[in-house]
């Protein structure tokens, strides 16, 4: 199983030094690519969930008025 990590910056080095101490655990960092991958599939997932009335989406006026 993968699991996808949002750790902060400055915590990364510590975070990987304690995955690599376990022999189950494989942790490589993401290029900037695969994470932008991972950050449209995410979009993708919350749309879907949206549509499918699982999540509230917000209307894009309201994302626009924010700016």
């Amino acid at each position: 199983m993968k699991v996808l990590l949002d750790i902060k910056d400055e915590k990364v080095p510590f975070v990987m030094e304690v995955l690599k101490n376990f022999k189950f655990v494989k942790a490589e960092p993401l290029t900037e690519k695969e994470e932008i991958i991972e950050d449209i599939k995410q979009g993708v997932k919350e749309v879907n969930q949206i549509r499918g009335g699982k999540l509230k989406g917000i209307p894009a006026r309201e994302v626009l008025n924010e700016i």
